[in-house]
This record gives C-alpha cells, structure tokens and sequence, in this order.
C-alpha cells in the first residue's frame, strides 16, 4: 500500500474567506454552479424558483462534517462536493425520482482559502450536471470561533416523473431483496486511509467520491419495488430499517452477497493485508450509497439489481442466512452493524 500525498494546498492568506468577503466567495462558487434544468429564478435571489412537472416534490438534506465525513488531507476539495452532492442525490433515487436541484449551506472558518471552496463547488456541479440538476442556492456562515472545521449543509430536490414513492415500508413476505451498486468498498477505503496509505487505489476513490446507481431507483420503481432505500449506514443497518419500516424480516444471502465480491477486486486484498474479513466491510460498511431494495417474487429484477435474499414474516429485523444479524456481527469480531451517530 502506498502512503499519502498531502491534498491540502498551501495556505495563501490574500485568498482566504476573511480576506475576499462573504460575497465574493458566493460569486467565485456560483460561477462553478452550473444551471439546473428545471430552474426558473437560480442562485443570487432571496430564493431559488425550480419547477415541479409532477406536482410533486422529493426533499431530502444531509450534513457533512469535517472530521467525521471527511477530512481535508484525505480527500480533495472536488472529492467533498462529489460525495456531499452525492449523499443526497441518492436519498432522492431511492424514492424512485430524478434529481432537480441542490441547496448548500456553509459553515466555515475565516481562514478556508476560498480556492477551496470553489473545488467544493466544482465537485457539486460536476455531481449534478449529468441529471440537469445543480446548485440553485444556499447560504454561507462563519463557524463558531474556537471551530476549525467545515461543515456542509446539502438539501436535494427531485421530481417523480409521475411515479407513485417507492418508501421504505412497503416491503411484503415473500418479495425478493435486491442490491445495485457497491457495498463494503468505502469503508475499504476508509481503512486503507485511516492507516496512512493511498492504495489501492480503487478503494480510496470509492470512499472519496462515492458512485450510487441512481438511474437504477427510476428503474426500480418502474419495475414495481415494494420497498427501497439507499446503504449509508451499512447492509444490515439499513437493512434493518427497511424491516421496521415494512414490519417485515430481512433474510440475507451469505453467499449471494459473497459473490458480489471480485476476488481480484481491493477488498480481499485489503482485508488479506489487514488480517480482516470483506464481508465485513460487505455487511456493515456504509457511505457506498447502493440502493437495496425489494421486489414481488415474479418481477424481473431491473439492472443492475441483483438478488441477495428474501422478505419474511414474523418480527421485524435482519438476519444471514437464518442467523440475527447481532450474531452475525458478533461472529465478525465487530462491536456493532453499521454507523449510529452519536454512539
């Protein structure tokens, strides 16, 4: 594994927020915007003016904050707009829509060199563009003055196109679970960062820049998902909300979700070097933003979904093959299924 370059760029005092000015920073970001298809009135009003076709609205926000979703010497200034653009868009996908639109609001020390932030804006747009969606508005802050950290502060709005939401209480005895996209390979790389290393470099770039499906919750709710929501906080803990939402039990297939799994992909190499197990990070690594959802037993799956176990009665939870997902974990060696703030 190799060890990290700095991504932090040199501090250049004329360039600082406290120097260009609250407004200046808003004109150099929202030069980097972008345009939102569906936006009448976009950023530089006292509000944004986005039109809603279906009459509808899909709202959803998520708080990044430095030292918890991210760290400046780990990731880029384009790598935190990508993912915090990316946290919500999937939010959206989930509930089977489009995206539309962003709001940002930031919180941030005098000192943030504002070439930072224009690469925060540009990783936002740049997230956005290929949906028609981009930054409409927001509102900028200085943070407390014994705080050194960045906070971002994301609202995203979507549009069902007509669809009716897929929730995540609808889920059915019988139906079939699903997943589209990555699990465990954030989380990989969050490992591989967290001790001073950049690779591979594979699993670093998915922790950076996360790439949820989200064409595939459209398609979802399409194909007649009973159920659905994105894996933020991992496999089995939001597995687990699904399963109290619907009143359900979640059985998850061991072996479906190994075969997933690329044995030449960086997960067992990470985990061989690290004397781990993948289908830990598999199980209970978040921040991938897969989608996982379920399906009636006779629909045919829409790509790239791909079965991983079933919808049955009885009390709400999660297990693996039959086994409760507590026990599961426990066998890993690990003190919990996934993330919980303020554990």
């Amino acid at each position: 594994m190799t060890r990290p370059r700095p991504l932090v760029p040199p501090v250049d005092a004329a360039d600082s927020v406290a120097v260009v000015g609250e407004f200046g920073v808003i004109d150099r970001v929202l030069a980097r915007a972008g345009t939102a298809a569906l936006a009448d009135v976009g950023p530089g009003d006292d509000a944004a003016v986005v039109r809603t076709p279906d009459a509808r609205v899909v709202a959803s926000t998520d708080v990044l904050v430095e030292g918890r979703h991210f760290r400046r010497d780990w990731s880029s200034a384009e790598d935190v707009g990508h993912k915090a653009a990316a946290a919500n868009l999937a939010d959206v996908a989930a509930m089977g829509a489009v995206p539309t639109a962003l709001l940002v609001g930031l919180a941030c020390p005098a000192s943030t060199p504002t070439g930072w932030l224009e690469g925060v804006a540009t990783g936002l747009a740049a997230e956005c563009a290929p949906h028609g969606a981009a930054v409409v508005g927001g509102d900028t802050v200085a943070c407390a003055p014994d705080s050194s950290s960045v906070v971002l502060s994301v609202t995203a709005l979507g549009d069902l196109q007509g669809r009716a939401p897929v929730t995540r209480g609808g889920a059915r005895p019988g139906d079939v679970v699903a997943v589209a996209g990555r699990l465990g390979w954030s989380a990989c790389g969050w490992a591989v960062l967290r001790r001073g290393f950049t690779a591979p470099l594979a699993a670093v770039t998915a922790h950076r820049r996360p790439t949820p499906p989200y064409a595939a919750g459209p398609a979802a709710a399409d194909a007649g998902a009973t159920a659905m929501c994105d894996v933020s906080d991992g496999l089995l803990a939001d597995a687990g909300h699904l399963a109290d939402a619907s009143g359900v039990v979640v059985d998850l297939d061991r072996g479906s979700l190994a075969a997933l799994v690329d044995p030449a992909g960086p997960l067992p190499q990470v985990a061989a070097a690290l004397g781990g197990d993948p289908m830990a990070w598999v199980l209970t690594g978040g921040e991938d933003h897969a989608l996982l959802a379920t399906f009636p037993a006779a629909a045919d799956l829409p790509e790239p979904f791909v079965a991983i176990g079933v919808v049955e009665a009885g009390p709400a939870g999660v297990r693996v093959d039959g086994v409760a997902a507590a026990d599961v974990v426990a066998g890993l060696g690990l003190s919990g299924g996934g993330h919980v703030h303020f554990r």
